[in-house]
Parts: C-alpha cells; sequence; structure tokens
C-alpha cells in the first residue's frame, strides 16, 4: 500500500504563497486519483483539489480556484499544491489522499483509502 508524506507547510503572511508537496512512498502512484483536503480547527475536513490518475483533469474548491494549482509528477511520485494568494480562511492543516478508483476525481473525503500526516498552514492578517 502507499504511504504518503506531506511537506511545505508553514506560517505566512496574506497575500502569500506555500507550496505543499506530498511524496509517496511503496509503490507506483499513477494508479491513483490524488486528491488535498484541509480541516481547520472545529470544522469537518474540506475537498481542495483534485486531479487524475496522469493529471489530465483537474478539479478544486471553488473558493480556491485561480488561486491554487494541483500538480503530479508520476515519475517521481510527487503530488504539489501550489497555493498563492493565501488568506487567513486558508488556514488549516491539509491532508494528501490517495485512492485507487476507475474514476478520475474523487471529491469525497471518505472515498480515499489512503491519507498523509498533515501539514499545517497558517496565514496571518
Amino acid at each position: 500500500q502507499v504511504q504518503l508524506v506531506e511537506s511545505g507547510g508553514g506560517l505566512v503572511q496574506a497575500g502569500d504563497s506555500l507550496r505543499l508537496s506530498c511524496a509517496a512512498y511503496r509503490g507506483s502512484v499513477s494508479k491513483y486519483v490524488m486528491g488535498w483536503f484541509r480541516q481547520a480547527p472545529g470544522k469537518e475536513r474540506e475537498f481542495v483539489a483534485a486531479i487524475s490518475q496522469n493529471g489530465g483533469r483537474a478539479d478544486y474548491k471553488d473558493s480556491v480556484k485561480g488561486r491554487f494549482t494541483i500538480s503530479r509528477d508520476n515519475a517521481k511520485k510527487m503530488v504539489y499544491l501550489q497555493m498563492n494568494s493565501l488568506t487567513p480562511e486558508d488556514t488549516a492543516v491539509y491532508y494528501c489522499a490517495a485512492d485507487e478508483t476507475p474514476y478520475f476525481i474523487l471529491r469525497i473525503p471518505g472515498l480515499y483509502e489512503y491519507w498523509g500526516q498533515g501539514a499545517q498552514v497558517t496565514v496571518s492578517s
């Protein structure tokens, strides 16, 4: 089974950018749909972005469209989330997820089988 490890979180100011990385271990990632989710204190985990197995399709939460970009490099077993124009509302723990599914995109957290440990992103005003 694949193991996912996120990195790249941190404390930034509003308007800044961050790039989260998700490294996959123990197997190929090319068969997995990959997603990014986030969870703020006291809130449910929510969909942020997802990318299809070959990277040809991507989907985003409405509030991050135009600011966030998900990408993947299957050869390097990496998935990225480039986050620009960050706001305090983006503050959360961000999780990388993977699932072997025939679908190109998954938006529901419960449908993902594998999860990383999370990376904290804090945006100050």
